[in-house]
């Protein structure tokens, strides 16, 4: 089964380090990453598709994907 997750947040370390985290728990980069200006908040917002294969799963609404 492939997950698919798309990761958004502030364009600051956090978010990096959150794609980060990803990457080592075995997902990987699926296109370019986005970014894109909230003029409301004064921020740029960032996002970043990230996959994974699994074996042994069947998909359901209820998978959180970060546990994986």
């Amino acid at each position: 089964m492939k997950l698919y997750r798309f990761i958004t947040g502030p364009d600051d370390s956090a978010f990096c380090h959150r794609v980060t985290a990803a990457l080592n728990a075995g997902w990987d980069l699926h296109g370019a990453p986005s970014l894109t200006f909230d003029a409301a908040k004064g921020i740029v917002v960032c996002g970043q598709a990230v996959t994974k294969d699994v074996s042994g799963e069947s998909y359901s609404p209820e998978i959180k994907l970060s546990d994986f």
